[in-house]
């Protein structure tokens, strides 16, 4: 080959790399701006279907943002924007649409995504759908979880102040993985043993095909806490949504203003000293990065190796302390009672009060009120 045709080539070369950088600036660039949201801190909760006994109930309570569930019936452009608009009639806002679903079922918790198991690329492609439709429908974020082999727990237990609750501990031969109609136990939930290094590469498979996708739609993508956040369970490694130094390392890869937490107190509190930093020092982080979308507020008995969950004021954090820190930040998502007992059907009146004088609080002593 002679020099000048080696000097054509190499030229041909960088105009075809300066050309694909061009097209890849153009594709940033023509994202979406990320869904409006006013400012401030919004206490909202998970609801069901808008009817007008429901609407009356959430009034009452003066709750105005919600979180909702989508089902293979809703689960289109044409069916969010629906969901949409019917709560909207009300004088309501829709914050989340969550707990993805597509044709082959779940897109939360996708066992097949996490650990790279037949049927993965299918679960993606759905799952890249499903962030298109909630842009399409104008919803401005929404609840990823990204856990192998489910939510664990050895039973449920009556608490001293009389309410059942959620039990979780290491020690009881009946701890089980739940994910929908699956049950998952030791030694081992899918036949062998995962190492840290595959949990991290399907991340970051999963990931780099979702971020173009929620940045062209315009969406937030929330990853919820491993529920526990221990580091190995049944064969599976905990190693990415189970600490803070995980969760910064999974969003410096992602690289995106459209990816980042919904922060479940909760979890964080059941890790305790395993997740590396308090849950007042991860708002405070994460807060300032922009990078907390949505909060789950709820408490635990203890930490690990074995926690009940409780009632705001009846676990071992003072969720004031949370609160407090949220309003620092200058938080503008949305915060949602999670998991909260029953106690006759009036949980949620509880949790929603307990909160909304928690706010108050909090921003009297920040001079915000």
């Amino acid at each position: 080959m002679t020099s000048h045709s080696l000097l054509s080539d190499r030229r041909e070369f960088s105009r075809t790399i300066l050309g694909g950088a061009a097209l890849l600036s153009l594709a940033r660039g023509g994202s979406a701006p990320l869904r409006p949201i006013p400012p401030g801190i919004k206490i909202g909760t998970a609801a069901g279907k808008p009817t007008e006994e429901t609407m009356l109930y959430l009034r009452q309570l003066g709750v105005t943002w919600l979180s909702l569930g989508a089902t293979p019936e809703t689960a289109t452009a044409e069916g969010f924007i629906k969901m949409r608009q019917q709560w909207e009639a009300g004088g309501f806002k829709v914050y989340n649409i969550g707990s993805g679903v597509g044709p082959s079922g779940s897109l939360h918790n996708m066992p097949e995504v996490t650990l790279n198991l037949p049927g993965r690329d299918q679960k993606i492609e759905e799952y890249l759908n499903y962030i298109r439709y909630l842009g399409q429908a104008g919803i401005p974020y929404t609840t990823y979880a990204h856990m192998g082999n489910g939510i664990w727990s050895s039973g449920r237990v009556t608490t001293p102040r009389g309410y059942e609750a959620r039990d979780m501990d290491m020690a009881s031969p009946n701890k089980r993985g739940h994910l929908g109609t699956k049950i998952f136990a030791e030694p081992l939930s899918h036949g062998r043993v995962f190492t840290k290094e595959e949990i991290w590469d399907n991340y970051i498979y999963f990931i780099k095909k979702v971020v173009p996708v929620a940045e062209q739609a315009g969406v937030r993508i929330g990853i919820h806490p491993d529920d526990p956040p221990q580091p190995v369970l049944a064969g599976v490694p905990r190693c990415i949504f189970s600490s803070f130094d995980g969760y910064k390392k999974a969003l410096e890869i992602a690289d995106s203003p459209n990816i980042g937490i919904c922060l479940c107190v909760g979890c964080w509190l059941e890790g305790g000293p395993l997740m590396g930093k308090d849950v007042v020092e991860t708002i405070h982080y994460f807060g300032r990065h922009k990078k907390l979308f949505k909060v789950h507020f709820r408490n635990v008995t203890a930490p690990l190796p074995h926690f009940t969950e409780s009632l705001m004021d009846d676990g071992y954090y003072d969720m004031y302390k949370v609160m407090k820190a949220l309003v620092d930040v200058n938080f503008e998502g949305i915060v949602v009672p999670d998991h909260f007992p029953a106690m006759g059907g009036h949980g949620l009146a509880y949790s929603i009060g307990y909160m909304n004088a928690l706010l108050k609080a909090a921003q009297s002593t920040s001079g915000r009120s």
